[in-house]
């Protein structure tokens, strides 16, 4: 059983990591390595099994992987046909369908790497890419594997502050769908603390004017909310930020303005609900973030975008790892010719 003790180890360390703040992306790597860790130990203990369930093991750990990707790519292609068909041509609704591309572009790499294994080069070039390929997988899954699992998260007691985040307006002046289902949401939260008998809390709207907008997001979505019951004098406006950064910031500043022992829920969509988490504990905010549920065929899109900004934000520690994971295979061929 010894095999299975640096899963114990990761999830220890996992359990103490989200303990102290739910908010940090080394929950998820922690997350990840722990899954990773069990599969292993699963994998070295089943030659120990009958026949039947070592090869269920072995099913799960190799062949349902690789079906999985195969799949993965062919639904990701299909769901960038449709965002193109429903959001039209921006370059952000290209991310899933080049994502799945990609995918099947690097399985023809391999394939094609095994067929000219003699082409030195060659192959330390498709090593070079796979290497880095698993390791953005893997930080790619554990940030999808930790999101939802942080997107399960439910309020605990009364807070004093519900926050919504703002988005663009259509037209410049209308709340649109994504914008409402936060705003629901918010409500929602809002609601239910008054009927079970807890104070009412603020409901904290923020997003500032962008140069295309006709007013501020945090009116447009206060005028939202008292239209569909919230009591106007429950709502409050954070009317200067143009950024997620700025929200937290300048609705944190609020917040203590009002109250110095605070506590608050933040609101936005479910995709984007950790990285605002994240963005969240960077600011100081004393509370969780809550998603709202978005239409399913935009999640892919939005989520790989979440995750590319998550990556960006730690772009010197990745970027170095993976300049060493490019350079691995290249010293393998260039050094023996030395």
């Amino acid at each position: 059983m010894l095999a299975f003790a640096p899963c114990v180890l990761f999830f220890i360390g996992f359990l103490a990591s989200v303990r102290k703040d739910r908010r940090c992306f080394r929950n998820a790597v922690l997350f990840g390595l722990t899954l990773i860790s069990l599969l292993i130990a699963l994998a070295f203990q089943a030659r120990h099994l009958p026949d039947g369930p070592a090869m269920m093991v072995y099913l799960s750990v190799f062949l349902v992987p690789t079906i999985g990707v195969v799949t993965l790519a062919g639904f990701l292609v299909a769901n960038g046909l449709t965002m193109l068909k429903k959001e039209g041509r921006r370059p952000a609704n290209l991310l899933s369908g080049l994502l799945g591309i990609a995918i099947f572009a690097l399985i023809f790499l391999g394939l094609t790497a095994l067929t000219y294994h003699s082409l030195d080069g060659y192959v330390a070039f498709v090593a070079a890419a796979g290497l880095v390929s698993v390791y953005l997988s893997f930080l790619f899954l554990c940030f999808l594997a930790y999101a939802f699992l942080y997107g399960r998260i439910k309020v605990r007691g009364d807070v004093d502050f519900v926050v919504m985040l703002g988005s663009g307006l259509i037209g410049g002046e209308r709340v649109s769908p994504l914008l409402a289902s936060r705003l629901r949401k918010g409500l929602e939260v809002h609601n239910a603390q008054v009927a079970h008998g807890g104070r009412a809390p603020v409901l904290l709207t923020s997003g500032g004017q962008g140069p295309d907008e006709k007013l501020p997001e945090a009116t447009a979505m206060a005028k939202w909310l008292v239209g569909n019951g919230a009591p106007a004098e429950h709502v409050r406006e954070e009317d200067g930020s143009r950024t997620t950064d700025e929200n937290l910031h300048f609705s944190r500043a609020i917040m203590l303005g009002a109250k110095p022992g605070y506590t608050c829920v933040v609101v936005t969509n479910n995709f984007h609900a950790f990285r605002a988490a994240m963005t969240a504990r960077k600011a100081g905010v004393n509370g969780q973030v809550l998603g709202s549920p978005t239409a399913k065929y935009f999640w892919p899109s939005a989520i790989i975008r979440e995750f590319v900004a998550v990556f960006w934000e730690h772009k010197v520690a990745n970027l170095v790892i993976c300049v060493v994971l490019i350079a691995l295979p290249t010293l393998a061929v260039v050094l023996p010719r030395i």
